[in-house]
């Protein structure tokens, strides 16, 4: 994945220059045994790469003069793509399961949501429960905030109220989060 100046991408932010493609007069180098060589000219370092059968790496380009390392970029290349996965592996995605109900809903019914509901809470879900208003309905809303406080009462044993959001339209949603 090379752009028109031949430099290769880590990130979208960074280019990293590699070889012939280092513009600068003179670089701080980095040998292959990571000990610091000193300021040299870049063909002298270039030289030095190319004896070692390795590339000259510019690590730090804003640096007066810049960073230069002598490495094999080809493995410095999935290395940094094995942390990235990494990185990704390690983050944690929570996940938020729904379930819907209207104010009029059966006892069974409703047993049944709140059985799932305690379900998805220990599995380690957050849960949103949204209470949704059809109709004559939203004249009787005092009816849905009955069922949410009995909801929360129910699942308060496995569950912590997290957000309490106001009535949208017709419908009115909160979500709950695991103890």
């Amino acid at each position: 994945m090379r752009s028109k100046k031949g430099e290769l991408p880590i990130n979208k932010n960074q280019r990293i220059r590699v070889n012939e493609k280092i513009y600068a007069k003179e670089v701080r180098l980095i040998g292959a045994d990571k000990q610091l060589v000193g300021i040299v000219s870049v063909p002298e370092a270039l030289q030095i790469a190319q004896d070692s059968n390795l590339d000259l790496v510019e690590i730090s380009p804003n640096a007066k003069p810049p960073v230069c390392k002598v490495m094999d970029f080809g493995k410095f290349l999935y290395e940094e793509k094995k942390k990235a996965q990494q990185s990704k592996k390690n983050q944690h995605v929570i996940k938020v399961k729904e379930l819907r109900m209207r104010p009029n809903i059966g006892e069974h019914d409703l047993d049944n949501k709140l059985k799932m509901g305690k379900k998805f809470l220990e599995d380690g879900f957050k849960l949103k429960l949204t209470l949704m208003y059809r109709g004559r309905e939203m004249t009787r809303q005092d009816l849905g905030d009955d069922l949410l406080s009995r909801i929360l009462t129910d699942l308060g044993e496995v569950a912590k109220l997290e957000k309490d959001s106001p009535l949208t339209g017709r419908k009115k949603s909160i979500i709950l989060a695991p103890k």
